[in-house]
């Protein structure tokens, strides 16, 4: 499985359906969300600032974080954007890789 930050802004309605449930209510329905796609929902956070909602769970492929983040939007109550997170363990594996690379011009 992979982690994945999805980063939300409410549009008016979803704020309207947020004054109407609370937070604990969207932070219940977005775990059953996540968890019914077999994922787990690790961080539930509201922001002040460019974004709203913010969302961190581990998910078991992109297809799966692509189908919670397109099914999201496409409700209408949130803007998404996803972020996959590596961990440092992934970075330690990428550092060890040996990439054929050319800068232009050499």
């Amino acid at each position: 499985m992979a982690n994945y930050m999805f980063r939300t802004r409410y549009t008016r309605s979803g704020l309207q359906g947020l004054l109407r449930e609370g937070g604990t209510g969207r932070r219940a329905a977005l775990t059953q969300t996540v968890e019914g796609m077999g994922g787990k929902l690790e961080g539930f956070y509201y922001a002040m600032g460019d974004d709203d909602l913010i969302l961190l769970a581990e998910i078991p492929d992109e297809a799966t974080a692509a189908a919670i983040a397109l099914n999201i939007a496409a409700a209408g109550a949130l803007e998404v954007s996803t972020t996959v997170l590596v961990s440092p363990e992934t970075i330690d594996e990428a550092v060890n890789k040996s990439v054929p690379y050319r800068l232009p011009g050499e």
